[in-house]
């Protein structure tokens, strides 16, 4: 069995620091074997410090499920004392008796809630959309808020952070006011995490961070009320040589609920540390403590000026300090060797721990984080969508495409013709049918149109429906304009086919006798009547020369003069008054056309893309909602350089630019 930091001597006594008395003769250790007495008396036993070695059971009553004596044992040691009446050694816990009834987790409510909401429902909408790398960090938040959902919402995890040799362990058995992690000149002296939880039920919050039982102690029993709820968690150094130690920090700081970093004077300005770990944080500010360390060592003023440059520092870095009143990160300066500054971020931590907003802090702050990530992938770059001009442009290049201008000019033309057919005069169009009839090939025959002017010209419709795709996809993020594109490619695929049929039944109705006018009848009767004016006149002079009727060539030269020069005035004026209803007949040939081109084209490619613009913006919204504050920008988004310029002291103590 392996002892860990087990605590020996009477418990006065080692509330006063002397735990050598009274032939004692148990260590501090926090080595194997290093708490227990060699049967030395003053009572410094195993049992009465509760000493927990991880598979034991057995002898405390612990039935090897994590339970001793029917409630939850967390693994945190010297949490028992032996009452007078306990039997055979037994110990008891020392808890309050309301501890059983209260709450293990807790939920989020607010604000909080509804961003949480929001991010699932909007890595849902986007999984078909976006790669699943761009979800992952998403999904890392959710899942972390539902595994610190389960656990207990009365304790707050502070990690305390550092590099070597900043004096971590040492400020850590400062706030525990107890030596419970090993400190040394020997680097590292922290090879693992080491936890220290003030009151009971933070085992489930210690088995998340995969700290082992024999890594969790408990402070002197009576220890401070104020940090009650408090899990401190001592961290290896975060440039330590050894990647494993750098690999246990990456990973506990991205569970824990806040972070104390110390840094020293000679390191605050290490660009590892701020490039690597405050940089990235700073949207975590508000639960984020930065101590400065070993004042002890500056001169005068010179503590005074470190700290503004270490202020200054975490300016750059775009981290957020909690001055006068406004949220940020608690920058103090302490000195754990001496104890100078330890009483005021033992209080600072107490009040930060009794609010117990912590956790949701650190998740809301981790929400900001992934939204920070995902704003490429939500965010447009100006306004998007298809405004009417747009619409009407594709519309125009359909129609172009599908010949509709061609199409109304040539339904004015037909009625133009059908007009001349209807009310020209008898001999003219008798001479035309003679004229056609002595042309080689002068019958009717049908109009041809070039390849490269065919009806639909296949090129022009993807043309203009590469022009409409882009315009809708302008300013998209990338993954919703590829969408916005794929759906139009999809929708074109058939249309010139569609628009060739929709031709070819506007050119079949066309082909078809035109509409007469009411006045075409009385048009036609004049025409008539001008013609057999011209037969009367010309019977009359006719039967006047063979002497059938009595001669007089005034009037039936007249009235002959009257049909001839009639008949074309008559076809002129139904001319000049075809020009109007034929100009309208071809508009509204062509606008029958244009619509219907305009109608395949938006059933086809513009409701589609319409689609893909709806569901951006739904998870526009979603992404609005979950990006709160985070929303319009965000901390950590200032430029840096590697070498940071801080001040470092000199040889005779006094800090210098470095």
């Amino acid at each position: 069995m392996t002892a860990l930091s087990a605590i020996t001597g009477d418990e006065n006594q080692i509330r006063s620091g002397d735990c050598r008395t009274d032939g004692c003769t148990g260590g501090h250790g926090n080595g194997p074997g290093d708490g227990r007495a060699d049967g030395g008396s003053g009572g410094c036993t195993e049992d009465r410090f509760g000493e927990l070695t991880q598979g034991r059971t057995g002898d405390r009553g612990d039935d090897g499920s994590g339970r001793a004596g029917g409630r939850w044992d967390d693994g945190l040691i010297a949490r028992r004392a032996i009452g007078p009446d306990t039997a055979g050694g037994e110990p008891e816990e020392d808890a309050g008796p309301d501890d059983e009834h209260l709450p293990i987790g807790g939920t989020y409510c607010g604000p909080l809630r509804m961003r949480l909401d929001a991010l699932r429902e909007l890595v849902g909408l986007s999984r078909t959309r976006l790669e699943s790398g761009a979800l992952t960090e998403a999904g890392r938040v959710l899942d972390e808020a539902a595994a610190r959902q389960r656990l207990s919402s009365r304790h707050t995890v502070v990690a305390v952070a550092g590099a070597t040799g900043s004096g971590k362990s040492t400020l850590f058995n400062a706030l525990a006011e107890v030596p419970l992690s090993e400190t040394g000149l020997r680097r590292p002296t922290t090879s693992a995490p080491i936890a220290c939880s003030w009151s009971e039920g933070a085992a489930g919050l210690l088995d998340r961070l995969a700290i082992p039982p024999r890594l969790r102690r408990r402070p002197l029993a009576g220890g401070a009320e104020e940090l009650s709820g408090l899990v401190l968690v001592d961290l290896p150094d975060h440039d330590s040589a050894m990647v494993r130690h750098r690999e246990q920090v990456d990973r506990v700081l991205a569970l824990v609920d806040a972070v104390i970093w110390v840094v020293d004077p000679e390191k605050y300005a290490d660009a590892a540390l701020h490039e690597r770990y405050l940089r990235p944080l700073a949207g975590h500010a508000e639960t984020t403590f930065v101590v400065l360390n070993q004042i002890d060592r500056l001169p005068g003023e010179a503590a005074d000026l470190v700290l503004d440059d270490l202020r200054r520092l975490l300016d750059e870095d775009g981290m957020a300090l909690g001055e006068h009143g406004e949220p940020g990160a608690t920058v103090l300066a302490v000195s754990a060797l001496t104890g100078e500054g330890v009483g005021e971020l033992r209080d600072l931590v107490g009040s930060f721990v009794q609010e117990r907003t912590a956790a949701a802090r650190r998740l809301a702050a981790d929400v900001d984080a992934a939204a920070l990530k995902l704003r490429p992938a939500y965010v447009a770059e100006g306004r998007t969508g298809l405004d009417e001009r747009a619409r009407e442009d594709f519309a125009a290049r359909l129609a172009e495409a599908v010949g509709a201008r061609a199409a109304g000019e040539a339904a004015e033309r037909e009625w133009r013709r059908h007009a001349g057919r209807a009310c020209g005069t008898p001999w003219l169009r008798l001479w035309r049918w003679y004229e056609r009839t002595r042309t080689p090939g002068g019958g009717v025959s049908p109009v041809t149109v070039p390849l490269e002017e065919e009806p639909t010209a296949r090129q022009r419709v993807e043309q203009a429906v590469r022009t409409v795709a882009d315009e809708a996809a302008s300013g998209l993020p990338a993954p919703w304009a590829q969408a916005v594109r794929e759906a139009a490619v999809r929708g074109a695929d058939g249309l010139p086919e569609a628009l060739d049929e929709l031709a070819a039944r506007e050119a079949e109705a066309t082909c078809r006798r035109p509409l007469r006018p009411a006045w075409w009848p009385a048009a036609v009767l004049a025409q008539a009547s001008m013609t057999l004016l011209q037969i009367y006149g010309g019977l009359w002079l006719v039967g006047q020369i063979v002497g059938v009727l009595e001669p007089g060539l005034i009037l039936p030269a007249l009235l002959m003069l009257a049909g001839i020069v009639g008949g074309p005035l008559v076809e002129w004026a139904c001319t000049a008054a075809v020009r109007g209803p034929a100009r309208r007949y071809g508009q509204d040939a062509e606008r029958r056309l244009r619509e219907a081109a305009a109608g395949c084209g938006r059933a086809r490619v513009l409701d589609p893309i319409a689609g893909e613009l709806m569901r951006y913006r739904e998870v526009r919204e979603q992404y609005a909602t979950v990006a709160g504050r985070a929303g319009a920008g965000g901390a950590g988004t200032r430029p840096g350089g590697g070498a940071r310029g801080g001040l470092v002291p000199s040889a005779d103590g006094t800090p210098r630019r470095g």
